[in-house]
């Protein structure tokens, strides 16, 4: 089995956080987004994982640092690493098609923005399984028209009437992901686009008219990495299925002086407490500093310093300096004090 891994977009309604880290590997309750869903993934096929394939950017901003973590990242499968790039932002089709060499037998393409909790035997007599989530505002959404057998007939992106509550949550099985290639390649030679790129619908499309046979696989939990506000409430809502879980949370190496830790919580290695109250529902990165501050609901990165603070729903990034007794103050594009 493979995992296919596009992940070239530059996160921009995660601004001012993905200025610097590429969205994908912005961490959530202690770990980048993109190790918990590759790592989930291979959990839930329960086989082993001969590559894992990952599209990315620019290599200006996807650097030899990225390289480095997601080569880990495979290796911690028993997996081999390959490293593709797509140049321009030409749409979803397009970045699986930059991974050309790699798209053969049975593969998962999953996109790097979501999270997922699930627990099901995928069903490999299927020529694809498309993940989806039931959801309460389809209109919203791409969803799935399913016939009376339960298989997909078609994929519709934001209905305005009711098709179904099912919606693509960006993760799918390909029997042969060779068959979806062939398909893709037909999409680009034919320079068909919707809004201006190439869609991993159209060859999705283009198999189901040549009758394969997709169906659905449902997730237990999807939860976005999209924006600020949903980035935080995920990390909540790992947090309590991580402690549910009984997976360690706190480092051994925190300094607590006059500090009250309020689980969940992750805290990471070397991260100082001073006269400070954390939790719940709070991530803070290796090599913090919190003094006199109570901080909930948020989630703080690497080699950070905050003083004097009162925060909530907060998302902050590494290595910054924040006193919130002070009014001389450095902020960058896109940052947001409220």
């Amino acid at each position: 089995m493979k995992i296919i891994v596009p992940m070239a977009g530059r996160g921009s309604r995660l601004r001012p956080h993905t200025l610097t880290v590429p969205k994908p590997l912005i961490p959530v309750a202690g770990k980048p987004i993109v190790h918990r869903l590759v790592s989930d993934i291979a959990k839930v096929l329960g086989e082993p994982i001969e590559e894992v394939a990952f599209i990315l950017g620019d290599p200006a901003f996807f650097g030899e640092d990225v390289v480095k973590s997601l080569t880990e990242l495979a290796e911690s499968l028993g997996a081999k690493a390959s490293i593709y790039r797509q140049d321009k932002p030409l749409g979803t089709g397009h970045a699986i098609m930059c991974a050309e060499d790699s798209l053969s037998g049975p593969a998962v393409v999953a996109y790097a923005d979501t999270l997922i909790r699930a627990d099901f035997n995928l069903d490999k007599e299927a020529d694809s399984v498309i993940w989806v989530k039931q959801v309460e505002h389809p209109e919203a959404y791409g969803v799935v028209k399913l016939n009376e057998r339960n298989e997909i007939t078609e994929l519709v992106e934001k209905p305005k009437e009711f098709v179904s509550d099912m919606a693509v949550i960006g993760i799918y099985y390909f029997k042969d992901i060779g068959v979806l290639k062939k398909e893709l390649q037909h999409v680009l030679d034919h320079n068909i686009v919707h809004g201006g790129e190439y869609q991993i619908n159209d060859g999705i499309k283009r198999m189901m008219a040549d009758g394969k046979v997709f169906v659905t696989g449902k997730v237990d939990e999807w939860m976005d990495c999209g924006n600020k506000n949903v980035t935080v409430e995920t990390n909540t809502r790992m947090l309590g299925f991580l402690e549910k879980d009984g997976e360690q949370l706190m480092s051994n190496t925190i300094t607590k002086e006059n500090a009250t830790i309020i689980p969940p919580c992750y805290v990471g290695e070397n991260v100082v407490l001073r006269n400070a109250t954390i939790g719940p529902d709070v991530s803070i990165g290796d090599g913090c500093v919190i003094e006199n501050t109570t901080i909930k609901n948020s989630l703080i990165q690497t080699q950070t310093t905050i003083k004097n603070a009162n925060l909530d729903n907060a998302m902050i990034g590494n290595k910054v300096v924040y006193n919130g007794e002070f009014t001389t103050i450095s902020i960058g594009d896109y940052s947001v004090l409220e």
